[in-house]
């Protein structure tokens, strides 16, 4: 079984966060969150509303972090997971974060990023010439990291798994959980 990472921090997007979290330790595979500090944290519910142009936000689930992003020992981990949320506008600032998914990404280990979890594969340099999906307001990001953005509940380009937002997770998960068998 793998051992996974999962980056993210405050006001990250509950499900999209505990969902993978969940379904991965179901697989059997070990799992950790990594935040910017080991502490506890207080996700948010995002939610689409008929008549508002973006989502809304209330409180979420509060979940403790097991690892600050500077003592992870990424070569430990087999996959990474960056969940969206607003989590991914401030931690894609953080060079310890930066270097895990640097790491992820040039190691070729299977990466799934869901929503506004490009951002942070963005900042750290690893979306360019690679095709992404991400949240739709987050395409320009995308582009503008060099890549190529897509509208896809699930879109697969080689070890990277993305998806749009939480009602994706379905397929999203079902993708890259091919992907990681694949992988180890």
């Amino acid at each position: 079984m793998a051992k996974v990472l999962i980056v993210t921090g405050d006001a990250a997007e509950d499900l999209e966060v505990l969902y993978p979290y969940q379904r991965l330790l179901e697989e059997g595979h070990e799992v950790d969150i990594a935040a910017p500090s080991a502490k506890k944290l207080q996700f948010v519910v995002h939610d689409f509303v008929d008549g508002f142009d973006t989502y809304t936000e209330k409180p979420g689930h509060a979940w403790p972090a097991d690892v600050a992003f500077a003592d992870v020992d990424a070569p430990a981990y087999d996959a990474l997971v960056v969940p969206g949320g607003r989590a991914p506008e401030y931690i894609r600032n953080d060079r310890h974060c930066q270097e895990i998914v640097r790491h992820f990404a040039e190691a070729g280990k299977p990466i799934a990023a869901l929503c506004h979890g490009p951002l942070v594969l963005a900042a750290a340099g690893v979306l360019k010439g690679r095709v992404s999906s991400a949240y739709p307001a987050c395409a320009l990001d995308v582009e503008h990291a060099g890549g190529t953005w897509v509208d896809s509940e699930a879109h697969v380009d080689g070890n990277l798994v993305t998806g749009r937002a939480w009602p994706d997770h379905p397929a999203w998960m079902r993708a890259f959980l091919k992907v990681l068998r694949a992988a180890v």
